[in-house]
């Protein structure tokens, strides 16, 4: 734990400056919270250094600038080719080149909003521990960092996915002598070219790379399931909906979530189509095993690979919040709308129904809405 002189206090701590958690802080701006100031905490639980005093917010957040994952996608990644970005609320994104990068184009969008906001966001800081100050059900929060510690009496959880890639446990994968990385870690086809490389998983990210590598290396495409192609045009409405239906429950109960795909389906997009008409989307059933410079596979038969790019997908980053036991036997987090069903303090958004960017939008003012009942009252 940090001295007590880097001890602060906030109403409501954010933790995460995505899509997500800038949503939160706009409604909670709106909602009449003020950004913290800095400083020895308030020595009470309320909002500030009076009775009077306005709730106060903070936003941290582990990045080195603004942005949130975007700012880590491939350089690649074309304003174009992404898969929506939707509004922050209260500043519509400002036209831009779709052959831009969104590694470039979003996080100057999300640097705009913070500063037209006036957020305050404290970055780099990397919250470790989140626990209870004492044993009351409704008493403060301790959140621990590697810059300071603040008391809350609320916690926003915005933390997403990305520092969660999920790697799958190949019997072998330690002796293979090639290149192994996660999305996270692939920066351009440029440096695959005239490899042969395995991409592993079936969702938008593994058939947008699959497209980009194999017009420079050979390719191949492996998978647990047999891919599902959409054979319509996904809609906002039916579609949208019962996708947002199937998560919600999902959460609702604690399963952790799939991916995106496992709910809707892959969509036949322009490069999808292209790819598979140059027929680059042979799928292979799941190698069992690796060696050093190949793959088993399923019929027994060896491979020879240069490079294993997995394309499998993050899960929800949530691990500094496992001193508040908000798990349930299915190994996620039981959500009542975005709120942690065993700890009322706590809201988690960005995950499950509101990885979308739409979704997160709706996510954080929900969020707001009900703890500002919590925190200040029915009429808030």
């Amino acid at each position: 734990m940090h001295p007590l002189h880097d001890l602060q206090h906030a109403t409501v701590t954010v933790v995460g400056a995505g899509q997500a958690g800038l949503s939160a802080a706009h409604h909670l701006r709106l909602r009449g919270f003020v950004p913290a100031p800095g400083g020895d905490s308030a020595s009470d639980s309320g909002s500030g250094s009076g009775a009077d005093a306005p709730p106060t917010f903070v936003v941290v957040d582990a990045g080195e600038a603004p942005g949130g994952a975007w700012q880590h996608r491939w350089e690649s990644l074309r304003m174009a080719t992404v898969n929506g970005i939707f509004d922050l609320p209260g500043m519509a994104l400002p036209p831009v080149d779709e052959s831009e990068s969104s590694r470039v184009a979003v996080p100057r969008y999300f640097a705009a909003y913070e500063e037209a906001e006036q957020l305050r966001v404290h970055r780099p800081v990397h919250v470790t521990r989140v626990e209870p100050v004492d044993d009351d059900p409704a008493g403060l929060l301790r959140v621990e960092s590697d810059a300071r510690t603040w008391t809350t009496r609320a916690l926003v959880n915005a933390t997403g996915t990305w520092d969660e890639p999920v790697l799958p446990d190949v019997p072998g994968a330690s002796s293979f002598t090639g290149r192994q990385l996660h999305t996270r870690e692939y920066v351009s086809a440029a440096e695959f070219a005239g490899r042969r490389v395995a991409v592993v998983g079936g969702g938008i990210s593994a058939v947008q790379l699959l497209d980009e590598i194999s017009r420079v290396a050979t390719t191949l495409w492996y998978t647990r399931r047999e891919p599902v192609f959409l054979d319509h045009d996904f809609t906002s409405g039916s579609d949208g909906v019962d996708v947002e239906r199937r998560v919600a429950e999902d959460a609702a109960a604690g399963r952790l979530p799939g991916s995106i795909v496992s709910y809707t389906g892959l969509i036949w997009t322009g490069y999808a189509r292209e790819a598979a008409q140059r027929g680059v989307l042979e799928r292979r059933p799941m190698f069992t095993a690796m060696g050093p410079r190949h793959v088993v596979e399923a019929d027994g038969s060896t491979t020879s690979v240069d490079a294993v790019l997995w394309a499998t997908g993050f899960r929800p980053s949530v691990r500094h919040l496992d001193a508040l036991g908000l798990r349930g036997p299915l190994g996620g987090v039981p959500l009542v709308g975005t709120r942690a069903a065993r700890d009322r303090r706590v809201h988690l958004i960005g995950f499950g129904p509101s990885q979308s960017t739409v979704g997160a939008n709706r996510a954080g003012r929900a969020a707001v809405r009900e703890l500002a009942r919590d925190l200040l009252g029915p009429g808030s």
